[in-house]
């Protein structure tokens, strides 16, 4: 079983840095700069977190926070930040290439390879350098978004669980991580969709969302709670607001500050001030005020039935006359 899971741990890991390296390798194949190699540095922590994680820890995880996790997205989103500037800025200028929308424009894909003779190893290399350059840039991107955010739900799936987490706690916050990954992408296509042409700045406030809301991955306070050791007891019983409702709590904070709350007021900006409007965006706006509404209430709601439960307890305590 020690063995399984440090197998997992460095699989996990090295998923992680070869996806980092792809997107590496495709921001330096649009740019034609082999300078942009220099972004692998990023990767350095956390290789050195793997080292340090799996001699120390036998790649076990921590119970409040994920390093490899962070250091991941780390790696991975300015590489995901330059392909979309450069997307948004030529994508008008973008050459002959093959969209990924159909079965049969994916198989043209696929057999490009097929069309050449020779089979040597080096033709098999320029073979599949010429099909991965093929695919259009917008393919490409959200090719990256979505793998980033499937390997973010498995990777943590495949991490050795940290102290103190127990397996209910850990599949409830991946059922969260598949909604939140959902919202998420929702968010970027459909938005990122809806930039006009020389409205750079529309794309830096979608991409520094979009950023903001992928520190909910590393975090596992929406689940992971700090139960007192005996519900029966005194002590246990009369806890701060904070304490007894600390998983409620950090789930509103998320959904208010980190998701719903931030996409909200980009699609009011893009719809009042960047004069764009369309019947999917006012849903969603509307499903995101929903949302932050719904929270504020659970908010009230929880605070209003912990003064009753406060001071019964506190009457409880004084004896009758």
């Amino acid at each position: 079983m020690g063995l399984f899971k440090f197998l997992c741990a460095i699989i996990t890991r090295a998923l992680f840095i070869l996806v980092s390296l792809t997107g590496v390798w495709r921001v330096t194949r649009v740019k034609e700069d082999p300078n942009y190699w220099l972004l692998t540095f990023l990767l350095l922590p956390l290789v050195a977190e793997m080292v340090i994680t799996l001699r120390r820890r036998k790649g076990k995880d921590y119970k409040w926070f994920s390093p490899p996790i962070f250091l991941f997205l780390i790696s991975i989103i300015p590489s995901i930040w330059i392909l979309e500037l450069h997307y948004q800025q030529d994508k008008l200028s973008d050459p002959q290439c093959k969209k990924l929308d159909s079965w049969e424009n994916l198989r043209r894909v696929i057999t490009l390879n097929e069309t050449q003779g020779n089979f040597t190893y080096q033709n098999y290399l320029r073979n599949i350098n010429q099909v991965l350059s093929a695919v259009c840039s917008n393919d490409w991107i959200l090719a990256l978004h979505q793998i980033l955010l499937i390997l973010l739900i498995v990777g943590k799936w495949l991490l050795p669980l940290g102290g103190g987490v127990t397996r209910d706690e850990l599949s409830q916050l991946l059922l969260i991580f598949v909604g939140t990954a959902a919202d998420i992408l929702e968010f970027t296509s459909e938005t990122l969709s809806d930039v006009k042409e020389n409205s750079p700045q529309l794309v830096y406030i979608i991409l520094a969302v979009w950023t903001w809301s992928m520190l909910q991955f590393p975090l596992h306070l929406s689940v992971v709670n700090n139960k007192p050791d005996s519900e029966g007891e005194p002590g246990a019983q009369e806890g701060s607001l904070f304490t007894k409702h600390s998983t409620d709590m950090w789930n509103t904070v998320e959904a208010l500050f980190i998701q719903d709350g931030p996409f909200l007021v980009v699609r009011l900006t893009v719809m009042t001030y960047f004069d764009v409007f369309h019947q999917m965006l006012v849903f969603f706006a509307i499903k995101n005020f929903m949302v932050v509404i719904l929270n504020f209430y659970r908010l009230a709601v929880i605070c209003q039935d912990f003064r009753p439960s406060s001071s019964n307890s506190r009457g409880s305590t004084v004896p009758a006359l």
